[in-house]
């Protein structure tokens, strides 16, 4: 999960429901500074929310981005079924692609972050035709670092005996560096990541834990995608291994960002310079998707 620093709505940003056919969505939802680029969706991560985009919001925006983070059924303030059939991989990926569609502005740049990367490439994977681009943000299609998979197992099997607030008490949910929220924390902040917790449904927390432990390897699906792609990441990230993101990057010919000094949530760390890079990304690849019919298409 990514820890905001801040919960202060950038300007030019409305919280609503997005109403689609598979269902309503709380999304936030960042107008562009002048004229529109093209809008970007970002999907967050595992036991995250479309908070964890707060800090990045304002500089995509700034870039004339309309940038829309959701979150997930299931996920904080998107109620969600309890049936563990709800939370398959095709079922997120449908999602996406019906949250893309009701944003309203034709084919959209998708940003999954961690998990939410395992969904965008589904959404991907199930209609190309509904985004521009797919970017996968500290997010790799093979298996997540072995120490990582043994937290995830960890929590799937204490949700299954104990109740959320005995998980919360007893974890306090360390973030991705390690640190757990207390005294350096903001009191809103430490308030919020409760409340982002005991609103998850325990349903999504398993489903999502068991799509992350049997994911496999998507390199040869990624290569077979006819969209720009782009893997992004910190050079020091933790939840996937740093030499298999890069092997990843190569293999599938991706456009490659290392966010130097940032560890899985540059979205948070380092909002600014990964705008610049998303933005850059994303205007070539707009580029690439209105080349004439018969052109080669390179990822940029």
């Amino acid at each position: 999960m990514s820890k905001p620093r801040s919960l202060e709505l950038p300007p030019r940003t409305r919280a609503y429901r997005l109403t689609t056919a598979r269902g309503d969505f709380a999304v936030l939802d960042t107008a562009p500074a002048g004229s529109r680029h093209g809008t970007a969706l970002l999907l967050p991560g595992y036991t995250g929310s479309k908070e964890d985009f707060l800090a990045l919001l304002g500089p995509l925006a700034e870039a004339g981005y309309r940038a829309v983070a959701v979150d997930g059924r299931g996920q904080h303030e998107t109620p969600g079924p309890r049936g563990r059939a709800a939370y398959r991989r095709k079922a997120l990926a449908l999602d996406a692609v019906a949250q893309a569609a009701a944003l309203g502005d034709g084919p959209v740049h998708l940003l999954g972050h961690s998990f939410g990367g395992l969904v965008a490439r589904a959404a991907a994977q199930l209609a190309p035709d509904a985004f521009v681009s797919l970017t996968l943000l500290s997010s790799g299609p093979t298996k997540v670092a072995r120490s990582q998979r043994a937290r995830v197992r960890a929590l799937r099997g204490a949700l299954a005996v104990l109740s959320k607030e005995r998980v919360w008490q007893a974890t306090r949910w360390l973030d991705s560096r390690g640190e757990e929220p207390g005294a350096a924390d903001p009191p809103e902040i430490v308030r919020f990541l409760r409340r982002r917790w005991m609103r998850t449904r325990i349903a999504q927390l398993a489903g999502a834990g068991r799509l992350l432990l049997g994911d496999p390897d998507g390199t040869a699906a990624l290569l077979a995608l006819p969209l720009p792609l782009h893997i992004a990441y910190g050079d020091e990230e933790t939840v996937w291994p740093v030499p298999d993101l890069a092997a990843a990057a190569a293999r599938t010919g991706a456009h490659h960002t290392v966010v130097v000094g940032a560890g899985h949530s540059p979205n948070v760390s380092h909002p600014g310079e990964l705008a610049a890079r998303l933005t850059a990304f994303w205007d070539r690849a707009a580029e690439v998707s209105t080349a004439p019919a018969g052109a080669a298409r390179s990822r940029p």
